[in-house]
């Protein structure tokens, strides 16, 4: 989809089909395996420390553990003035044995496709040109006028591939510059076996939680985006957008 007319286009280079290929579905494999791990604590918190026992920052409601977990009465570790424990009273759900293992695994398959797609775009110029907005495209009216023709389901008719109007280029870049390194981020920060060998990396983040908490926020912008995405391309035709990102022209 672009402001330009059909046909004048080169459409996606063969890196760009490739790549988003591996990425997309990396991602989807993230996404279910992410929230399958989140099933086992539904909660959020901010800083290093966050158990069922500290106060949340939100608490999501996602899956059996959501409002369920009752527990028995505090048992002090130390002495009545000191940090409590309380037993589980009942089992809770938990995916963890296979969701980590899989999310994990996956995650590297999609660092190499969102390494390779950021390299080649900086080294063919696809990223400043197309993906970036630049100074002398954005402006506040053409802000607002992509986004009424956009709520107003007109948005510009074109080519699939570049160029890209001004709100592709925000939301493509808001996801390729930001919510999809975040992910990366804050998924090595989560990790046991890098922070060990880089525990700064947890420190960055704001700690453990922290980072737990921002993993969650890249894959809400993410999961908003595709569905965006998705339905920007029912919009424009889907076999054309199907052929362009999957054989190109």
């Amino acid at each position: 989809m672009s402001s330009t007319k059909l046909g004048a286009a080169p459409g996606h280079p063969a890196y760009v089909r490739i790549t988003h290929a591996v990425i997309v579905l990396s991602v989807l494999v993230l996404l279910y395996s992410g929230l399958a791990i989140l099933v086992a604590h539904p909660r959020l918190y901010w800083g290093q420390v966050g158990n069922s026992l500290t106060p949340t920052l939100i608490e999501l409601p996602w899956g059996r553990n959501y409002h369920n977990v009752p527990f028995g009465p505090p048992t002090a570790f130390f002495g009545p003035d000191g940090p409590v424990t309380r037993s589980r009273l009942k089992e809770v759900a938990n995916l963890n044995s296979w969701a980590r293992s899989l999310h994990f695994l996956t995650a590297w398959a999609f660092l190499a496709g969102l390494t390779a797609y950021l390299g080649l775009s900086l080294a063919s110029g696809h990223l400043q040109r197309d993906i970036l907005p630049g100074r002398k495209a954005f402006s506040v009216g053409a802000l607002m006028a992509d986004i009424r023709a956009h709520l107003t389901f007109r948005p510009p008719q074109g080519h699939a591939g570049p160029p890209y109007n001004l709100l592709q280029k925000i939301a493509y870049a808001v996801i390729v510059c930001f919510a999809l390194p975040l992910m990366i981020f804050t998924g090595l920060s989560m990790s046991p076996a890098i922070t060990t060998a880089v525990p700064l990396l947890t420190t960055l983040s704001g700690g453990y939680q922290t980072a737990r908490t921002l993993h969650f926020v890249s894959m809400v912008l993410i999961f908003g985006f595709i569905l965006v995405h998705l339905a920007m391309v029912l919009l424009t035709g889907v076999r054309r957008q199907l052929r362009a990102i999957l054989i190109g022209g």
